[in-house]
C-alpha cells in the first residue's frame, strides 16, 4: 500500500491525542474480534482444510492477518520487539516477496501445526503489543503508526470476506452438506425491472474523499461515459435458469474461447454451488443446501459465464466507469451487500498510478494483468468496507466468490445523443 493512500489519519490531527488513540484501539478491537466471530462456528478440523489452491484455511487467514500487523507495524516501530515465533513469517506470508520467502500457497492446508488454539494465542500476543504501541507511541511517531494500522485493518476486512467464501467452498466438497450457520439468511433484494440511461458525458471517477482507499482506487481522473443504459437490478436466478434451459452452457457461439474451454474442462452446467436434486435445482449456501430462490440475484458465476449470459440476453456487461457513474448517482439497486458485479473492464492501473517502494507496494499493483474488475460488494463484505470506488479483481474463471452481474445495453447508443 503506497504512502499516497488516503486515510482518516490525516483528518484527525487536531483531535486530542488520547481520544484519537482510544478510537483507534476500539477500531482495532472491533475488526480483530469480527475475524474471531466469523471463525467461531468452526471446529479445529474445519479451520485447517484447504479445498483448492485459490482458497486458504481459516486458521491461515487468522494467522496471516496477525503476521501482517507483527511484520509491518510492530517490528519497525517497537524497539527490541521479539517476534512471537521465527517460523511464522515463512508459514504466514502471502505474496510479499520483499518481506521474505514463504510457504507455497497450494500447500497451506498441509500446515497442521501451529494448531487453531496456538494461532489464537499468537493473535492475543500481537493484539496486546499493538494496543501498547498505540497507547505509548510518541506523538511524532503516531501518525505513521496509525497509517499502517489502518491499512492492516482494511487488509483484515478483506480476509474476513475470504474466510466465508473459502469455508463455503470447503463445505461444498462435503457430501453431507455441512452448515456454517443454520440460521443464516441471504440479504433481501430490491429488484427494479428497468434500465437507467446515462447520456454521453465527462465524469470524474476514482477516490475523491478524505476517507480511506486502497492505492488502486486512485488517482481520480476524468472519463467519457455513455450513452448507455444500465440495468437497475441484478440478474436473478430466474433469468439464469432461462439461460440454462435455452442451452446456454451448450452453445459455443455465446462464449469467449477461453470461457468455452473452461465449460468443457470443468463441466459447468450451472452456477457454482448449484446441485440438481430430483429434478429441482438447489444451491449450497452458508445456511446449508436450499432450493434456489428464483427471485434472488444469481451468484457464484465466473466472468466467462457473465459474459456469455450478457451475449445470450443481447446485452453487454457495463464497464467499471459506467458502473461507478451510475452508482454515484444512486441509480443502481443492490449495488452493495449482495454480490460483487462483474464489469467488462480489465484490471489495469489508473492514469498516473504508482506503487510505493517496499513490501507494501506489492499489495495491488503487481496484480494489474489478466484479471477483470468487479464493483460493489457482497453479502460477505464487512459493512464499512464497501464504497463506490472499490475495485475488486479476479481471474475470469473464478466463481467461488459471491459474484453476479447486471447488464448494460448499447442498442440505443446513437438514439440517446
Amino acid at each position: 500500500m503506497p504512502a499516497t493512500v488516503r486515510s482518516r489519519v490525516s483528518t484527525e490531527e487536531a483531535s486530542p491525542a488520547q481520544e484519537q488513540r482510544t478510537r483507534w484501539v476500539e477500531a482495532f478491537r472491533r475488526v480483530r474480534s469480527e475475524t474471531e466471530r466469523r471463525a467461531a462456528p468452526l471446529s479445529a478440523e474445519d479451520q485447517v482444510i484447504q479445498s483448492m489452491p485459490d482458497a486458504s484455511p481459516i486458521k491461515w487467514h487468522r494467522a496471516h492477518t496477525t503476521w501482517f500487523f507483527e511484520t509491518f507495524l510492530l517490528q519497525p516501530n517497537v524497539r527490541g520487539y521479539k517476534v512471537y515465533d521465527e517460523r511464522f513469517a515463512f508459514l504466514f506470508n502471502s505474496y510479499y516477496v520483499a518481506a521474505g520467502p514463504r510457504h507455497a500457497r497450494p500447500k497451506r492446508g498441509m500446515i497442521t501445526r501451529p494448531n487453531a488454539d496456538e494461532v489464537g494465542e499468537y493473535r492475543a500476543h500481537v493484539d496486546a503489543a499493538v494496543e501498547r504501541l498505540i497507547g505509548e507511541a510518541s506523538a511524532a511517531a503516531l501518525r505513521e503508526i496509525l497509517r499502517i494500522l489502518e491499512i492492516g485493518l482494511n487488509h483484515e476486512e478483506q480476509h474476513q470476506e475470504l474466510m466465508l467464501t473459502d469455508i463455503l467452498h470447503a463445505f461444498a466438497q462435503n457430501p453431507t452438506n455441512p452448515t456454517y450457520d443454520a440460521d443464516w439468511q441471504p440479504p433481501k433484494s430490491a429488484a427494479k425491472d428497468d434500465y437507467v440511461e446515462l447520456p454521453e458525458g465527462i465524469h470524474t471517477i476514482g477516490h475523491q474523499s478524505e476517507g480511506y482507499c486502497f492505492d488502486n482506487e486512485s488517482p481520480s481522473h476524468r472519463v467519457l461515459v455513455g450513452p448507455v443504459r444500465i440495468a437497475r437490478s441484478l440478474v436473478t436466478n430466474a433469468g439464469w435458469l432461462a439461460f440454462m434451459k435455452d442451452g446456454g452452457y451448450a452453445n459455443p457461439t455465446l462464449w469467449l474461447s477461453d470461457g468455452w474451454a473452461a465449460v468443457q474442462n470443468e463441466g459447468w452446467q450451472a452456477p457454482g454451488h448449484w446441485h440438481e436434486c430430483d429434478g429441482e435445482w438447489h444451491q449450497f449456501t452458508l445456511g446449508g443446501l436450499r432450493a434456489v430462490d428464483l427471485a434472488a440475484p444469481v451468484t457464484h458465476v465466473s466472468y466467462y459465464e457473465a459474459d456469455a449470459f450478457a451475449r445470450w440476453a443481447g446485452k453487454h456487461l457495463p464497464t467499471e466507469q459506467e458502473w461507478e457513474v451510475a452508482a454515484r448517482a444512486g441509480h443502481l439497486a443492490d449495488a452493495f451487500g449482495i454480490v460483487w458485479q462483474w464489469t467488462r473492464s480489465s484490471y489495469s492501473p489508473y492514469p498516473g498510478f504508482t506503487a510505493c517502494d517496499g513490501a507494501l507496494g506489492e499489495y495491488n499493483g503487481k496484480f494489474m494483468i489478466n484479471q477483470m474488475v468487479l464493483r460493489g460488494s457482497s453479502l460477505a463484505t464487512p459493512d464499512d468496507h464497501a464504497r463506490v470506488t472499490y475495485r475488486n479483481f479476479f481471474y475470469p474463471p473464478a466463481r467461488w466468490q459471491f459474484t453476479g452481474l447486471r447488464l448494460a445495453d448499447y442498442a440505443e447508443r446513437f438514439a440517446l445523443t
